[in-house]
Formats: C-alpha cells, sequence, structure tokens
C-alpha cells in the first residue's frame, strides 16, 4: 500500500524543510523529499538545497576565513598587532568550511525528526491525480498526498558549448572547492556570486578579472550604493570590466582562454588558470514530470503561481527558487510557512516588498525597499537621509569607516520607502529597516528610538534624521 501524506514537500532546501516543518506543527501529516547527494561521501541524499550544501553557507565560511587572512596581512599591524606574514592552507580552509556544512545538514535532519516530519530519499515527481490525492513517485515507491508543494530550487545556468568541469571551467559548485590558489582566475558575470567568489580568492592570492555584460555595475542596487562598491572593489584589486562582449573561449586542462570586446569596442584576450561562470541560475522543474498532470510552467521552466504561490492545480503549490521573485533562501522559506498557515486556513503572509537583498562582500551591501532609480522612474516625490560610517564611532574603532546607510522616504507622508547600506555588518544592520517597513513606519519614527551608543546601528537613526535634514553627527 502506497504511504499517505496530508503534505508532501519535493525538495528538502531552505523552502522546503522549512515548509514540511511548519505544515506538520499545524497538525498535517507531512513529508519531504530529497535525492541531491551533493558531496555526501556516502551518496545519500542531503538536506538543505543550494544555499546549505553549495551556496549561501559554505561561500560565507570562505569569506570570512579569507576575510580574517586579508585582516591579518594588511589590517593587524595599524591595529598594534604584530604577526608574521600569514599564509593561507587551502585544505584546511575547505575542511572547515565543509565541517559546517556538515553539522547544519545534520541539524535539517534532527529539525525533521523533532517536527515528526517523515524524510524519504528519492526523486519526486508527479504520477496522476487520484481521488482527493496526487500520486508521486519518490525513488522507487508511489507515495499519495492531498496538497504537494514543489521546493525543487534551482542549478547554475553554464554557457553553450563550454562544458564545466569544476576544475578549470567552474559554476558555483566549483568555485568553492578549489584545491589551491589560482595564479589569475577569470569570473563571467559580476552579480552576487561573482563579486563573492571574486573576494575569497583575490583575499587569498589570486589576480581577479570580473567580465560582466551588462553596462552598469549591480543594476539591481541603488546607483550611490553601487557607485560606492565599484569603487572600493577596484581600490581592493578585483579587476572588474563592464559592457563586454564575450566570444570565443578555449579551455584545456591547464588554462582557460576568453576572447572578449571591451565596452569600448577593443579586441581582447584573457588567460587565467581557472575561470568561474556565473551568469545566474535556471529552475529544477525538468524532472517533475509536470506534463503528465498539466502543471503550468512558464517559458524559461519557473513553476507559475499566484501572489499565494498556488499553481494552477488544486492542491498543489510552489516556492522558493523555482517560481518567480529573487532567488533567495529566505524568500523561499517565508514562502514556505506562508503556504502551510495558507493551507490551515490561517492568514499566511510574505510580504515581497520587503525581502531584504544581502552581498557579503567586505563592505557588505544590503538593501530593502525602492532604489532611487526606481522611484525616479515612477515619479514619486522622496526624500533622502544619508550618513557615512566615517563619522560613526563604532565604525572608526573597529577600522571599517567605508560606506553609508541611505534612507527614503515619502515627500508627504515620511513613510519609509527604502533603505540601502554598504559598510560593516550591513547584513544585521538592513533588519532595523526590514522591521520598520513591514510595519508602515516613517523615517521620524527611527529617528524617535533612542540607539545604543556606541553601536554601528546609530548610522541607521542618523539617516532616519537626516531625511528631514536634522544629522547630530555629520
Amino acid at each position: 500500500m502506497s504511504k499517505q501524506f496530508d503534505v508532501l514537500v519535493i525538495g528538502g532546501g531552505p523552502g522546503g524543510y522549512v515548509a514540511a516543518i511548519r505544515a506538520s506543527q499545524l497538525g498535517f501529516s507531512a513529508a519531504c523529499c530529497e535525492s541531491n547527494p551533493y558531496a555526501d561521501p556516502k551518496g545519500e541524499p542531503r538536506l538543505g538545497g543550494t544555499c546549505l550544501n553549495v551556496g549561501c553557507i559554505p561561500s560565507k565560511a570562505l569569506l570570512h576565513t579569507s576575510h580574517l587572512f586579508e585582516e591579518a596581512g594588511h589590517a593587524f599591524a595599524g591595529q598594534g598587532i604584530k604577526i608574521g606574514t600569514p599564509e593561507i592552507d587551502v585544505p584546511a580552509m575547505k575542511a572547515r568550511k565543509d565541517g559546517v556544512v556538515n553539522q547544519l545538514t545534520s541539524g535539517i535532519k534532527g529539525l525533521l525528526k523533532k517536527n515528526k516530519v517523515t524524510f524519504l530519499a528519492g526523486h519526486g515527481s508527479f504520477v496522476a491525480k487520484e481521488g482527493d490525492f496526487w500520486k508521486l513517485k519518490v525513488g522507487e515507491e508511489e507515495v499519495l498526498a492531498k496538497q504537494v508543494i514543489v521546493a525543487t530550487g534551482s542549478k547554475a545556468r553554464h554557457l553553450p558549448n563550454l562544458p564545466v568541469d569544476n576544475k578549470i571551467v567552474m559554476d558555483n559548485e566549483g568555485a568553492l572547492n578549489q584545491e589551491s590558489v589560482p595564479q589569475k582566475l577569470a569570473i563571467i558575470g559580476a552579480g552576487v556570486i561573482g563579486l563573492e567568489m571574486g573576494s575569497v580568492w583575490r583575499r587569498v592570492g589570486a589576480e581577479v578579472t570580473i567580465l560582466e555584460a551588462m553596462p552598469d555595475f549591480l543594476a539591481v542596487a541603488d546607483q550611490d550604493v553601487a557607485k560606492e562598491a565599484l569603487k572600493l572593489f577596484t581600490k581592493q584589486g578585483l579587476n572588474i570590466q563592464m559592457g563586454v562582449k564575450i566570444g570565443e573561449i578555449k579551455a584545456d586542462d591547464k588554462s582557460v582562454t576568453i576572447a572578449y570586446e571591451s565596452k569600448d569596442g577593443q579586441a581582447e584576450t584573457l588567460t587565467a588558470d581557472r575561470l568561474i561562470v556565473s551568469i545566474g541560475r535556471n529552475p529544477n522543474t525538468d524532472g517533475l514530470n509536470a506534463e503528465a498532470v498539466g502543471l503550468q510552467l512558464d517559458a524559461r521552466g519557473f513553476v507559475e503561481v499566484n501572489g499565494h504561490c498556488q499553481t494552477n492545480l488544486p492542491g498543489v503549490w510552489a516556492i522558493g527558487d523555482v517560481v518567480r521573485g529573487p532567488m533567495l533562501a529566505h524568500k523561499a522559506s517565508e514562502e514556505g510557512v506562508m503556504v502551510a498557515e495558507l493551507m490551515a486556513g490561517q492568514a499566511g503572509h510574505c510580504n515581497f516588498d520587503t525581502i531584504p537583498f544581502v552581498i557579503y562582500t567586505a563592505p557588505e551591501i544590503a538593501w530593502v525597499g525602492k532604489t532611487e532609480q526606481q522611484l525616479k522612474a515612477d515619479g514619486v516625490a522622496y526624500k533622502v537621509g544619508k550618513m557615512p560610517f566615517m563619522a560613526n564611532g563604532r565604525a572608526l574603532g573597529m577600522g571599517e569607516p567605508n560606506g553609508f546607510v541611505k534612507m527614503l522616504a515619502c515627500a508627504q507622508t515620511d513613510r519609509i520607502l527604502g533603505v540601502h547600506i554598504i559598510g560593516v555588518n550591513a547584513s544585521e544592520l538592513i533588519s532595523e529597516a526590514v522591521v520598520a517597513m513591514e510595519f508602515g513606519a516613517a523615517s521620524e519614527d527611527l529617528a524617535r528610538i533612542c540607539h545604543a551608543h556606541p553601536t554601528l546601528s546609530e548610522a541607521v537613526h542618523e539617516a532616519a534624521l537626516a531625511c528631514d535634514k536634522r544629522a547630530l553627527h555629520f
């Protein structure tokens, strides 16, 4: 007899396992299936998805180690700390990263067990509709579920006619697992992955060149932030070339050569030891057998959903990277909770206007809400408050004076429309702005809140004050 569940979640990433846990908490019999082993030594399916295994978590571990290495080599002396010339041990750096990943992966298994979620090892796909149930195949067994949540995530987009071996030509997985520091590293794509991985390997000694087809650097970010970031990253040593046209790429077992046309039309050639291709990601829907049940996909392969993540099929939902919107782990988790609560008849909530974005470079970049260029395009009257970290006592004490906090508020109502931060710990500071915007706060509300001194959060406070031209410390 087939196993039966109220809810089956296909995919064990940050959207899938969270959705399964919340569904179980709400009284549903829930199961979560996963088939990807990633780098599991036993070849067993690993929970956590791209984020935990080959994305968010391992990249942050490498970013932290490489940041400490650079600090030791270039910043400690200015703090009065004398040490010898530091050396990077790449295998040890990788081992630490893998240890963090392994700990969290096993932790998710424990969370599922604690919350009475059944874990099914195997690839999940649709078979047919049978009465009140959806019949699915998970591995070699058939499973029945009244409700299904598709949370199959995404995979790296590759360039046509350029095989990825993750040794010389790499995607995000290979970028995280290099065995040594390349002398010269080329990266195609100046997005989040390109900038973060470029930062890691530049800090530990690689000469990094990033080639980007778009004419404007970080076009999705506020342009004041993007301009500052480009200046700082260039000063650090990243060679970022915008508006290039990639031509023929030749790779062998020792190097890769890229022919391209520069922004000013000049023919150029770049030879590097390794190449990271970071040109975006594609949804994992090709193995769902969507056509068998009529699940609607768009032209790019994303599952079509409404604002509540409902598909065209009754009782079938989809969340995370496999649907529209930013490919962010926290967005997937929020959608998973929303869907589980909607299933239970509750007012599930996910405000797509207050999802924070973060780039974990140094300095970090974080934002929420509208950019200044978006407000201009929409014809919205706004006011700007800005506070540089060079005027913040805590930032100076930490030796981190770069960057600023920028707040945008409605000129008529004072409601906060967007907050943009480039600076140390921007990933943590942005949460105050998210909370404020979620509850419809005005810049005056943040200006009236007492912030501890000395803290980095005072820069947010001063930016709020500056919206009404009454900053106290700048």
